[in-house]
C-alpha cells in the first residue's frame, strides 16, 4: 500500500471516530475508485451509510461482506447494531446473527479482530473494543496497527489512569515507522497532557510526511488554539480553507474567533454562514454533528441578533429534518431563553419534553420559563420534585440557579439565594477543570449563563458606587471573579464586558469602569445601556457637564435612549446635584407615571417600563429633591406612598433606610432610631442600618459607647471579616488604634489575603507610631492587590 493509501485509510478512521459520516462515505468511495472490490473500503462505506441513519441501505451493504475473512466479524457486529435500530425489529435475523457471531469469533483472523475492534471503538464500546484488540495482538504476535488501535482506545477512555497508559501502545505502534494514525494519536495524547510543544513536534512530522493529510492540519489549528496563540490558529485555519473551502472545523474556529476576539458583527455573520453551509453540504444527514459544531457559536452569539437568527434557523432546519432529536429542541429552547425570548423558549422545551431523550434538561428549561413568566409556585413545586432526581443523577448548575431565582423572587432570605448562586457557579466551573482553550471550552464556559448568575447577584449588591474608604461588597467581589475568566478569553463579548463595568462602577473603580465601557461602545456605539452607565459614572465623579454630554451622545447614536426611563432619572439626579431642584422634581414626576414591569420579565415589553428596584430609586430621588427644595410635607407624602407600595417586597428595607434620612432632616433622631431598631439581622440591609444607627449615636447623640455598641452587635449577629473591619474602623474613628489593632489582627488571622484589611492594619500601626510594622503591612497590601482577581479557572495553555 502506498503512502497515499495509508493516509487515505487514516483519514477514513479519523472521520469515523469524529462521526463525520458523509466524509467517511466520500473517502471510502475515493478508495473504491482505485480498488473497486476492496471489502474493507466497502465496510467503511456501509458504516458511513449507517451513520446517516439509512439503516436498510446499510444492512444491504453489510450482508454482502459477511463472507470475506477480514470483514466477516465487523460486518456481523454492525448488522446486529443496524437491526436493533430498525423501527420493526427482526428477532429471527438477530438470533441468526448472534449464532453467526459466536461461530466467526472462534476462528477470526487477526485482521478480522482488528476491524471488529475498530467498529466497537467507533460506537463507543471501549471495553469490548479493548477485548477484541487484545485478542488480535495475541493472534498476530504484536501487530503495529494493533498497538496503535489499542493506544487510541485507551486515549479516548473517560478514565484518566487508562489514558496515561495509551502512550506506551502508541509508541510501540509507531516504532521505526511513520504510521499516520499512530502519530496523530501521540499528538492527541500530548495535547491531553498539556504538552503542547511535544504535540506540535509530532504534528509537524505528519504534515511533513503527508502534506495532503488535512486532519493533521486541523489538529495543528486546534493545538495553536489550546496554546492560546490566536494568530497562528487563524493562519492555519486559512491554510486549511485553501485546501478545502468547506472545512467544518476551520469555519467553526474562525467564527468563534470573530465572536470572542474581534466582535465584528458582519464578519462574524459571514463566518457563521460559511460554517452552516459547510455542515449542510458536507454532512447533510448528521444532526448530532450539526449540534456539536454549532454549540460553541450558539453559546457565544450574545447581542449579535443576525448570528442568533442564523443559528436558530439552522437548528430549526436540523430539527425539522430529524424531528426525533430532543437535544436540538432543548438547545433551541436554551438559545431563546438566554435571549429572554420566553414564549419561543417555552415552545421548544415543550417539543423536547414530548421526546424521552435528555428530558431533565428540557424540564429545567421549562421551569426557567415558568419563573420568568411569574409562575413561582408551580416552578417551586417542580424544583422540589427534581431535588430527589438530583440525588441520583448528580446536581445540575442550571437547577441550582433556578432554586436561587425562586428563593430571590419569593422574597426569601438573601443569604439562601446567594448561597445557591455560589453553588451554581462552583458546579459550573467544576465541569471545566483542566480544559484547554477550544470550542468545547467556550461551550462549557457558556458566558451568557454566567451573566445571568452575575445579574442575579447584582440584585443583592449596593445600588450606588462605593464611597472612598467604604468596604467593597463581598458579593461584588464574587461577581468580578465569576466574570474574570469570561472577559479574559472573550474580550469582544458585550454582555460580560458591560456587567463587569457595572461591577467596577459599584465597587468605586470609576476610571476602570469607564475604560471597560469605552470598549463596549467601540464594539457597538448604539448600545443604550453603556451610554447610560457612562453618564452615571460622570455623575458620580461630579462631572455634570460630561454627564449631560454623554446622555446626548447616546441619543445621537441611538434615538431610543430618550425612551429609556433611566435616561430621565440620570438627568434628574444631575439636576438635583447642581441645585436645580424644581426641574429635577418636574422630570421625576414625569417618569413616576412609567409602569412597573411585573413578573413576566422574559416578555418583550410593548413600551417603556421600569423594574421595581428602579421605581424605588425614582421615588427616593424625588423625596430627596423635594426635601432639598424645602417641600418637606410633599416629601413625607411621597415617602409614605413608597412605604405603602413596597411593603413586603425586597425594596422595603431600602425605603425604610431612606425614611430614616428624611426623619433626620426634620431633626427627629428618636424616630430615625426607632425605625432602624426594627431592622433585624435576617434582613439584607441590617449592616447598613447598624452603620446609620452608629452614625446617629456618634454625630447627633455624641455617645461613643452606643456608637461602638452598634458594631459590637453587628459582629455578634453577623460574624465575619466584613463586620470585624467595620468594628476596627469604628475604633479608629474614635482614636482608639490599639483596640482597632486587636480586632484587625483577629480578622487577619482568618483572612490573611485581604488587601484592604492589611492596609488598615498598616494605618493603625501609623496611629500607634509603629512605623516599621506599618511599612511592612503597606508593602504586603500592595503585593496582595497585584494578585487579586484570580478566582475561577481560565483555560490551561
Amino acid at each position: 500500500m502506498s503512502s497515499d493509501d495509508s493516509s487515505l485509510m487514516a483519514s477514513i478512521i479519523y472521520y469515523c471516530q469524529e462521526k463525520y459520516f458523509h466524509h467517511v462515505l466520500q473517502a471510502a468511495n475515493v478508495g473504491l475508485e482505485r480498488y473497486s472490490c476492496d471489502p474493507v473500503l466497502q465496510f467503511f462505506r456501509a458504516y458511513g451509510v449507517l451513520g446517516e441513519d439509512r439503516i436498510h441501505d446499510a444492512i444491504s451493504e453489510l450482508e454482502s461482506l459477511q463472507s470475506h475473512p477480514d470483514t466477516s466479524l465487523c460486518a456481523v457486529i454492525a448488522l446486529l447494531y443496524a437491526h436493533k435500530c430498525c423501527d420493526t425489529i427482526d428477532a429471527e435475523a438477530i438470533q441468526e446473527l448472534d449464532s453467526s457471531l459466536k461461530e466467526i469469533r472462534r476462528t477470526a483472523s487477526g485482521m478480522a479482530l482488528y476491524y471488529a475492534s475498530l467498529f466497537l471503538w467507533f460506537m463507543g464500546h471501549h471495553d469490548k473494543a479493548r477485548e477484541y484488540v487484545d485478542h488480535m495482538l495475541k493472534v498476530s504476535s504484536g501487530s503495529k496497527e494493533g498497538y496503535v488501535l489499542k493506544g487510541w482506545v485507551d486515549l479516548t477512555s473517560n478514565k484518566p489512569h487508562v489514558v496515561k497508559k495509551s502512550i506506551k501502545y502508541l509508541e510501540q505502534g509507531t516504532q521505526d515507522t511513520k504510521d499516520v494514525l499512530g502519530l496523530m494519536g501521540k499528538a492527541k495524547y500530548f495535547m491531553t497532557q498539556q504538552n503542547f510543544s511535544g504535540a506540535l513536534e509530532v504534528v509537524n512530522q505528519v504534515t511533513l510526511a503527508y502534506s495532503n493529510f488535512l486532519p493533521a492540519l486541523v489538529l495543528k489549528m486546534k493545538l495553536f488554539l489550546a496554546r492560546q496563540d490566536w494568530e497562528q490558529t487563524i493562519e492555519t485555519g486559512q491554510r486549511i480553507l485553501e485546501k478545502d473551502e468547506n472545512n467544518i472545523d476551520a469555519w467553526q474556529i474562525l467564527a468563534v474567533h470573530e465572536l470572542v476576539k474581534e466582535g465584528n458583527t458582519d464578519r462574524a455573520a459571514d463566518r457563521v454562514r460559511n460554517l452552516i453551509k459547510a455542515l449542510e453540504t458536507g454532512e447533510p444527514q448528521n444532526p448530532n454533528l450539526h449540534l456539536k459544531k454549532i454549540l460553541a457559536v450558539s453559546r457565544l452569539c450574545g447581542r449579535h441578533q443576525v448570528v442568533h437568527r442564523l443559528v436558530s434557523g439552522f437548528l430549526e432546519r436540523t430539527f425539522m429534518a430529524t424531528p426525533s432529536c430532543a437535544l436540538v429542541a432543548t438547545e433551541l429552547g436554551y438559545l431563546f431563553i438566554l435571549q429572554q425570548q420566553v414564549k419561543e423558549a417555552s415552545l421548544w422545551y415543550k417539543e423536547a419534553m414530548k421526546l424521552e431523550e435528555n428530558r431533565l434538561a428540557a424540564l429545567a428549561g421549562s421551569i426557567w420559563c415558568q419563573i420568568l413568566q411569574g409562575q413561582l409556585e408551580e416552578a417551586a413545586h417542580q424544583l422540589e420534585f427534581l431535588k430527589e432526581v438530583q440525588l441520583s443523577l448528580g446536581k445540575s448548575e442550571v437547577l441550582v440557579f433556578l432554586q436561587a431565582l425562586v428563593a430571590a423572587k419569593k422574597q426569601k432570605l438573601e443569604q439562601e439565594a446567594t448561597a445557591l448562586l455560589k453553588e451554581a457557579v462552583e458546579l459550573h466551573f467544576s465541569n471545566m477543570q483542566g480544559l484547554a482553550l477550544s470550542p468545547e471550552y467556550f461551550e462549557k464556559l457558556d458566558p451568557l449563563f454566567l451573566v445571568c448568575i452575575a445579574k442575579e447577584y447584582l440584585h443583592f449588591c449596593p445600588k450606588q458606587p462605593r464611597s472612598p474608604g467604604q468596604l467593597v461588597s463581598p458579593l461584588l467581589k464574587q461577581v468580578a471573579m465569576i466574570l474574570s475568566p469570561v472577559v479574559k478569553v472573550a474580550p469582544a463579548m458585550m454582555e460580560p464586558l458591560f456587567v463587569t463595568a457595572q461591577v467596577k462602577f459599584l465597587s468605586g473603580e470609576l476610571e476602570n469602569a469607564q475604560s471597560t465601557l469605552q470598549r463596549c461602545l467601540e464594539l457597538d456605539p448604539t448600545f443604550v445601556d453603556a451610554h447610560l452607565l457612562m453618564s452615571q459614572i460622570y455623575l458620580a465623579q461630579g462631572n455634570f457637564a460630561m454627564c449631560s454630554h454623554c446622555l446626548e451622545l447616546g441619543v445621537s447614536h441611538n434615538f431610543q435612549v430618550r425612551d429609556h426611563p433611566l435616561y430621565h432619572f440620570i438627568k434628574a439626579r444631575a439636576l438635583n446635584k447642581t441645585g436645580d431642584y424644581a426641574e429635577a422634581i418636574k422630570t421625576l414626576k414625569m417618569i413616576i407615571k412609567v409602569p412597573t414591569s411585573k413578573a413576566e420579565e422574559g416578555r418583550k415589553s410593548r413600551g417603556p417600563s421600569v423594574r421595581p428596584s428602579e421605581r424605588a430609586s425614582i421615588l427616593l430621588e424625588l423625596v430627596e429633591a423635594l426635601r432639598l427644595n424645602g417641600e418637606l410635607h410633599e416629601a413625607t407624602k411621597i415617602m409614605q406612598d413608597a412605604i405603602n407600595e413596597f411593603s413586603g417586597t425586597p425594596e422595603e428595607m431600602r425605603i425604610t433606610v431612606a425614611n430614616v434620612d428624611l426623619a433626620l432632616s426634620k431633626g427627629n433622631a428618636d424616630l430615625a432610631l426607632n425605625m432602624l431598631r426594627g431592622i433585624t439581622p435576617k434582613q439584607p440591609c441590617y449592616t447598613e442600618a447598624k452603620e446609620k444607627m452608629a452614625s446617629i449615636y456618634l454625630h447627633t447623640r455624641k455617645d461613643v459607647r452606643l456608637y461602638i455598641g452598634c458594631y459590637m452587635e453587628l459582629c455578634e449577629h453577623l460574624p465575619g471579616p466584613h463586620s470585624s473591619l467595620l468594628l476596627g474602623d469604628a475604633f479608629m474613628n474614635i482614636q482608639e488604634p490599639e483596640k482597632a489593632l486587636e480586632v484587625y489582627d483577629e480578622a487577619y488571622r482568618k483572612n490573611p489575603h485581604d488587601a484592604s484589611l492589611v492596609s488598615r492594619i498598616g494605618q493603625a500601626y501609623v496611629k500607634t507610631h509603629q512605623y516599621a510594622k506599618a511599612i511592612n503591612y503597606y508593602e504586603a497590601a500592595q503585593k496582595i492587590s497585584g494578585q487579586e482577581g484570580q478566582g475561577h479557572p481560565v483555560p490551561d495553555g
